[in-house]
């Protein structure tokens, strides 16, 4: 297989849900920064080798914002993620401040606040797909268990009244489509209004959460800019569950489609979770196309010169499957040696949601070895309906499993 000499498109076509474009393992070879057009339609760097992707995340010659938004290249047509944010002046303080804001809310002692709640949360979602296969037969994961239990546990950390879950899981859905149109703009209207009637309500009743963190720091500091912190508070809301719903979902299918891999979790749940989180984790890097990134100066890099202000879509899928980098890099092995992946980025922009993602994720599967061991799947890989989000996964999981 050769490069086409055409700028190629995005996204690359995968076989299927759990495997990337054969062409990905060509251009780590040949072309490791590759010119491509966006969804979009703008030109943009692809940056697919693990060596180069690792250096962008932390490199403070790229960022996310850009001198000039209005000319910048666009990732996307999404109403979540299309192009550049934040000041080009302040990012890098902007950041920082968030950085500085945010870490105690993800601190070991709020998780363990969130722990016992989630494992009551998760045993609840399979009592009742239990309750619902012995009527039906076949039950259906990612409604009743994938997507759920992240919205509940990001809503819990942030401070949205638990009655407002299902709206607040409504919009977000309707905001995470690839393609921006009338609906995507209204509910990214209606997500950042509801918002701000949310923060105003903390105001005469802050409480232990996060946003409540935010209105105390901005009333505090007043160049945090109010629209700032609501942005970032509906920022927080999407991200904290889209790309855990999607590796749930993932994780099920790898270890669902080798029944050894299943078998052997079931054999030691508590042993082996954690070894299969992080292989969920390298491998079940959230949507087909990457991180976003501007040059903010002309960088000579693998054979290329990238200009400043040109962008750059780094492919944390491709990397993370680098056979410079994994033994067989393809292949789901928790008892792999590579212990390091990407899947939580690198450096200064590191997840700062990795404890929350590891935990929801740990609690999980866990739970699904202990209570559903002869789980399997209900349908073949290429029948399963998959997600048009950013974030990409499944729309469904159906399984079933020999009743008592």
């Amino acid at each position: 297989m050769s490069i086409d000499a055409e700028r190629l498109k995005l996204p690359l076509a995968r076989p299927n849900v759990l495997d990337l474009a054969p062409l990905y393992e060509v251009l780590r070879r040949e072309a490791p920064i590759a010119p491509v057009t966006t969804p979009a339609g703008d030109p943009a760097w692809l940056v697919t080798r693990f060596e180069e992707v690792r250096l962008l995340l932390g490199d403070k010659r790229f960022g996310r914002s850009h001198p000039e938004p209005d000319k910048a290249s666009r990732i996307s047509t999404s109403a979540v993620q299309d192009g550049p944010t934040g000041e080009y002046a302040t990012e890098e303080a902007d950041h920082t401040r968030m950085r500085r804001l945010l870490t105690p809310a993800f601190s070991a002692k709020r998780m363990r606040m969130l722990g016992d709640n989630m494992e009551e949360l998760v045993d609840a979602c399979i009592d009742q797909l239990i309750a619902e296969h012995e009527r039906t037969g076949v039950v259906d994961l990612h409604h009743g268990l994938a997507f759920p239990l992240p919205v509940a546990m990001i809503c819990r950390l942030l401070g949205v009244p638990q009655e407002d879950n299902e709206k607040f899981a409504s919009l977000s859905e309707r905001m995470a489509g690839t393609e921006i149109g009338e609906d995507a703009h209204k509910a990214r209207e209606e997500f950042f209004g509801y918002m701000v009637g949310l923060v105003e309500s903390k105001r005469g009743a802050l409480g232990e959460d996060v946003i409540s963190d935010l209105v105390r720091a901005q009333a505090e500091d007043p160049s945090f800019d109010y629209v700032q912190m609501v942005r970032l508070c509906v920022g927080l809301l999407f991200a904290g569950h889209e790309t855990t719903v999607n590796r749930i979902g993932l994780g099920v299918l790898f270890l669902l489609t080798e029944r050894s891999r299943w078998d052997a979790l079931v054999a030691d749940p508590d042993g082996r979770v954690d070894a299969v989180v992080e292989e969920v984790m390298r491998l079940g890097a959230p949507g087909d196309l990457g991180l976003l990134r501007y040059a903010r100066e002309d960088v000579d890099l693998a054979g290329v010169t990238i200009h400043a202000g040109d962008a750059l879509v780094l492919s944390i899928n491709a990397a993370n499957r680098d056979v410079s980098v994994y033994t067989d890099a393809e292949e789901f092995n928790p008892d792999r040696p590579e212990r390091t992946h990407l899947g939580f980025g690198h450096g200064a922009h590191f997840c700062i949601g990795a404890s929350l993602a590891r935990t929801e994720l740990r609690v999980v599967f866990a739970a699904l070895a202990k209570r559903l061991p002869e789980m399997r799947l209900a349908k073949e890989l290429d029948q399963l309906q998959v997600r048009a989000t950013l974030t990409g996964g499944v729309a469904e999981l159906p399984v079933t499993w020999r009743s008592a």
